[in-house]
């Protein structure tokens, strides 16, 4: 085996995009590649320091989408471009805002699906930035994005990961095994 030392290569990483508003009431988005479940109602999401992380000092609450397919252009644009650089940021990726129904920030309706997140704690705070472990209040799933069994169909919502290796995005694919079933084989 080739060593390559310590690297963020935990995969795969979800393309997570952070929605707070701006201190003039206006929606931001993000694009954050390092954060994850913390526990079944928690996640843990690591921060740098942004405009967001001004808008969460402000406000504890915001939205995460999950980045799609179909998504993958303008979640790449927030990432890159900073709202406190570009005024135009939001207006260029297209995507239409609507307010969260359980918490004070933004809901972007063209993702299949969004967490509404309040903070519970912030880790390791420096002026680089910090972790927050959020509260899932809600979860929101577009109709067209529900399977027949009333449940969020994620094969349906083309997801999609960041690869930290080579710095690109992947389509996630199709379903090939069922979790807590198919290693019964083995026993």
């Amino acid at each position: 085996m080739k060593s390559f030392g310590q690297k963020p290569w935990v995969l795969p990483q979800p393309v997570l995009i952070i929605g707070t508003y701006n201190a003039d009431g206006t929606p931001n988005a993000m694009n954050a590649a390092w954060g994850g479940q913390w526990d079944a109602k928690e996640i843990m999401i690591c921060m740098g320091t942004h405009a967001t992380t001004e808008n969460l000092a402000r406000c504890n609450e915001f939205t995460v989408a999950f980045a799609t397919r179909d998504t993958m252009v303008a979640s790449d644009f927030v990432g890159i471009v900073s709202a406190k650089n570009d005024s135009e940021k939001m207006q260029k990726t297209g995507w239409t805002a609507v307010k969260a129904e359980n918490v004070d920030a933004p809901v972007f309706t063209d993702f299949p699906m969004t967490l509404e997140c309040r903070i519970l704690r912030k880790i390791d705070e420096t002026p680089d930035g910090y972790n927050i472990v959020a509260e899932i209040v809600n979860i929101l799933v577009d109709e067209k994005y529900v399977g027949a069994d009333g449940k969020p169909d994620v094969e349906k919502m083309q997801l999609i990961t960041y690869d930290p290796v080579h710095h690109g995005y992947l389509a996630l694919g199709e379903r090939i095994g069922n979790a807590f079933a198919d290693g019964k084989k083995l026993k």
